[in-house]
């Protein structure tokens, strides 16, 4: 996929997701690494992360707040993606 375009579809690195989540790059990857925030895109090695992604942080921390571990998170994350629909 090509990650040059528009200001509208613009890529965050890491540190640029961590600044506007609040997260710290360290946990941003162990989010990844449990398969929380899927894989990004890498330019020069490097991750680029989806403005969505913002948002996806939102979500786990919220869902942290709540009371769930990253494991439930992991799978009511799963099932809004297998539904298509989003959340209801």
């Amino acid at each position: 996929s090509t990650w040059v375009t528009d200001m509208g579809d613009r890529h965050l690195t890491i540190g640029e997701l961590a600044k506007r989540t609040g997260v710290a790059t360290s946990a941003l990857r162990y989010y990844e690494e449990l398969g929380l925030l899927p894989a990004p895109g890498r330019v020069s090695g490097q991750r680029r992360y989806p403005e969505s992604a913002v948002g996806l942080v939102g979500v786990i921390l919220l869902l942290r707040d709540a009371g769930f571990s990253l494991r439930e998170s992991k799978a009511l994350l799963a099932s809004r993606t297998q539904a298509g629909e989003g959340w209801r």
